[in-house]
């Protein structure tokens, strides 16, 4: 938000006082920066002491989540060199059933830091900004932001602890909440944000439970990904040749199955290495920041195209041969060093198979951070590691493995498919986080359905690729396959026209996030005027009901169709807003109402869509976020989300008044409210 938006907003507040109703986000959050200094490195430290039953979201969000992070940013300057993301305490986490979102937040007192090194002799004035939403357990207040300055000694002085200094009149407003909130209600906040945070925050043993699944999950993820790419043609001929290889070379039998156990256990110890490696090099912290971040997601959807055209044949992609060169003269040296090298070497031959699979399993298990890329390996190697030992004890097994031949390549075209349709999750997850618009969700369903219905034509042998036998006739496997596949693409039609699509609802993007409010083709309307210019402008929301997000456009379609407007101030970060639509919007009575009786104009407060620049010269608002907060601070004098007005025949406000998620959080009471309103509007026609 720039400057001029601030002081117009200040503006407003100073003028609106006097109403008790508004309230303002410096009023419930306050910043205090400092800098610790040691020579030419210093730690840039915000401490942000929020009250009793207030809370902000963190600096790193997953990319699925809408929540507004809270920003904490330096200039950039000559004066020094910014040498770490920002760093915050683990925020609590709770999953909400209702909205069906996990919830990330901070409480209490807390603080965030940045680390810089010192390139100035002189001493120098540090500029930043900062940037949060907060929320209570009942409403959210507009986002805000604001600047702040810190004097840091030059590079030569000595080491001292440096508080902020005062040169901004904006500034004085948020020293004085710092003011009011003293040490001894600092403590208040420790002893009570346990009470009030108990509504919304799982416990220790919850989270350690939470965490425990998703390991699991990984790793059961990883197995399955493992035994993958046991089945392609990098590895499966390797399974009888390096067994016949330990049993024949090995003077017992009990040694050949010794070694190959050995040559298993080395295949577990690379990969783990690699997942320990990646995690050590990076951090868990610096893994999940890559995996929600916008470049870091557009890069890895290249890559992974790039590895489905490779597995489809167009290309091979292979490591140096120097590299693979040197472990196979290192596994010439015998014993246990030599054992490990013809692991290490088998690493590197199927690469091109492994690589891609490995790659998105790390990405994967860096979203849960800690152990998550380790335990990734670990399930990954295991499977892979696993047939090694156990056809050398059991050699006999050799003779059930089907023969090597076409259908390994089909195995790798197969995962080529899959990793093409996976591509388009990590752009997906690049868009929703710069709300883009580009890859919404009846394209990315569109995409899906394109690529799957290939894949089960080719599965039927309708089409071929390079490096694939000629098909005399279809197997049993491939053929139920085949038909697996569509199914699966049969399910994914209906979601153009609105389906939920629960069996892949981590992949698309939500039904929010939506090109064709009607469903492609149309279908489903507020009214029977479907093809009107006003109906071209609605949105599909929850529960199918069509809204609108513009004031003037909604009005306009109320007042042609005679019907009542409801105003929903609302926010993508506004958790009891998703529980408004969820518990309440969603019973039976209530739709229908909502459907039939009412145009909902649902204006989001922290949207971040810029107007056009016309519309900005002339109002001075950024963003329609802007907009929207402003409408709703100026006419209703309060500026808490969820909140809801109904309007008359002239665009008045009935005097049924407002509701919120406080007073009007179950069907029956929100039902009432709209009862209400419908009979004044009626009276006034």
């Amino acid at each position: 938000m720039k400057k001029s938006i601030f002081s117009l907003l200040i503006a407003v507040f100073v003028c609106l006082f006097s109403f008790s109703q508004i309230e303002n986000p410096f009023d419930k959050v306050a910043w205090e920066f400092s800098v610790e200094q040691d020579a030419c490195n210093a730690t840039i430290i915000a401490t942000i002491s929020m009250q009793e039953h207030w809370h902000i979201g963190p600096n790193k969000l997953p990319v699925t989540s809408f929540a507004i992070p809270t920003d904490f940013i330096l200039e950039k300057s000559d004066n020094y060199k910014v040498v770490s993301d920002v760093i915050e305490p683990e925020p609590e986490h709770s999953y909400d059933s209702i909205i069906k979102e996990d919830l990330y937040l901070h409480s209490g007192v807390i603080k965030m830091t940045i680390k810089i090194e010192i390139l100035s002799k002189k001493d120098f004035v540090l500029k930043g900004s900062y940037a949060y939403q907060t929320c209570d357990e009942t409403h959210c207040l507009p986002p805000y932001d604001d600047v702040f300055d810190i004097k840091v000694l030059g590079c030569s002085n000595s080491s001292e602890e440096i508080e902020e200094i005062d040169n901004s009149e904006e500034l004085d407003s948020t020293e004085e909440t710092q003011e009011n909130i003293s040490s001894d209600n600092t403590d208040t906040i420790h002893s009570q944000v346990k009470e009030s945070s108990n509504k919304i925050v799982t416990t220790n043993s919850e989270e350690e439970d939470d965490e425990g699944k998703s390991l699991l999950l990984i790793f059961i993820l990883s197995f399955a990904s493992g035994f993958a790419a046991l089945l392609t043609p990098c590895v499966f001929p390797m399974i009888p040749m390096t067994v016949s290889f330990f049993t024949k070379q090995s003077k017992t039998k009990a040694a050949g199955i010794r070694n190959a156990i050995y040559y298993g256990i080395s295949i577990i110890v690379i990969y783990v290495l690699l997942g320990t490696i990646v995690t050590a090099v990076f951090g868990s912290e610096a893994l999940n920041a890559m995996a929600t971040n916008v470049w870091f997601n557009i890069i890895f959807f290249v890559l992974l195209v790039v590895f489905a055209i490779s597995f489809m044949g167009a290309f091979e992609i292979t490591l140096p041969n120097s590299w693979l060169n040197k472990a196979d003269k290192a596994s010439d040296k015998g014993g246990l060093i030599g054992i490990f090298f013809m692991a290490l070497a088998l690493a590197l031959v199927s690469f091109s198979c492994t690589g891609p699979i490995v790659g998105t399993l790390l990405v994967e298990a860096a979203t849960i951070g800690g152990i998550g890329p380790f335990v990734g390996m670990f399930g990954f190697s295991l499977a892979l590691a696993l047939p090694f030992g156990l056809f050398a004890a059991f050699p006999g097994w050799l003779n059930s493995l089907p023969k090597s031949g076409g259908w390994l390549n089909t195995v790798k075209v197969v995962l080529g498919f899959l990793e093409l349709a996976l591509a388009f999750k990590f752009l997906s997850n690049a868009d929703l986080v710069i709300q883009g618009h580009y890859l919404e969700r009846e394209l990315f369903l569109a995409i899906w359905i394109g690529v799957f219905a290939i894949l089960a034509i080719y599965l039927f042998g309708k089409i071929t690729l390079p490096h694939d036998s000629p098909i005399e006739r279809l197997s049993v496997g491939r053929t139920l396959l085949g038909i697996i596949t569509v199914i699966f693409v049969i399910y994914l039609i209906p979601g153009l026209w609105g389906a939920p699509l629960k069996l892949i609802s981590g992949f698309p993007p939500p039904m929010a996030y939506s090109e064709s409010p009607l469903g492609f083709g149309g279908g489903g309307s507020l009214s029977n005027d479907t093809h009107s210019q006003e109906g071209s402008d609605m949105h599909l929301g929850e529960h199918g009901i069509m809204l609108f997000h513009d004031y003037d456009k909604g009005v306009a379609y109320a007042n042609k169709i005679g019907k009542p407007a409801l105003l929903d101030f609302t926010g993508w970060a506004c958790v009891n807003c998703r529980r408004m639509e969820a518990k309440v919007w969603g019973d039976p009575e209530v739709l229908k109402m909502m459907k039939n009786d009412v145009v909902i104009i649902s204006l989001y407060v922290d949207e971040k869509t810029e107007l056009p620049k016309e519309e900005q010269d002339a109002t001075g608002f950024v963003t329609y976020g802007n907009k929207w907060s402003n409408l709703q601070l100026t006419r209703y004098k309060i500026n808490a989300q969820p909140y809801y007005r109904l309007l008359g025949p002239n665009n008045e406000d009935l005097e049924n008044g407002s509701a919120d998620y406080k007073d009007h959080g179950t069907p029956e009471a929100f039902k009432l409210w709209l009862e209400e309103g419908l009979n004044l509007y009626n009276k006034a026609k």
